[in-house]
């Protein structure tokens, strides 16, 4: 009986998984303070019209809530705000998008508060450009990249970066334990 070379597998598999990057992607593009940014739609579980979630006390300011979602209790985040922006102002074209994400090694549902979505874009690779070193109104690290559509740019997320709970909590932890310690 033979075996199979676990070194011709692997290369048989990154060959398969670099022939499907190369491949167009659709994003869902939605705006947030009057940008235009994008998620791979393969991240997003569904889309709602907006209502206020359930305010959870002690909370990040980012964290607008819960909500309850055939059952399930999902954080609602607003991303103005955790970009470092004022928060989204809700209007009749809010909307509530579920993303399903891997976050701690756990996959779990997160809603973002939009200011409005948009469409779903087909992006080829080729009109994908890095993100930008500086200059940039959010942080580098939650930018998967720059699309081009139509002569513009579209924010491509990094949803995971953007998401990372750990990150945000900490840096809630710690912006509390500092107004702790000047408050005592």
């Amino acid at each position: 009986m033979s075996q199979a070379n676990p070194g011709t597998a692997v290369a048989a598999s990154r060959a398969a998984v670099e022939s499907a990057s190369g491949q167009t992607q659709q994003y869902l593009t939605f705006v947030l303070s009057g940008e235009m940014f994008a998620i791979g739609i393969l991240s997003i579980k569904e889309i709602l019209e907006y209502a206020p979630p359930t305010a959870v006390p002690m909370t990040p300011e980012f964290m607008r809530g819960v909500i309850n979602l055939r059952g399930a209790v999902v954080p609602v985040l607003d991303l103005s705000v955790r970009f470092g922006k004022s928060p989204s102002p809700v209007t009749r074209r809010s909307c509530i998008v579920i993303i399903e994400a891997d976050i701690a090694n756990e996959r779990m549902d997160i809603g973002i508060v939009v200011d409005t979505v948009n469409a779903v874009l087909d992006i080829p690779p080729a009109d994908i450009e890095p993100p930008p070193t500086f200059g940039a109104r959010i942080r580098t690290d939650f930018i998967k990249g720059m699309g081009k559509v139509n002569g513009k740019f579209v924010i491509l997320l990094d949803v995971i970066q953007a998401l990372a709970m750990e990150e945000v909590l900490a840096l809630a932890e710690a912006r509390d334990s500092a107004a702790a310690a000047a408050a005592g």
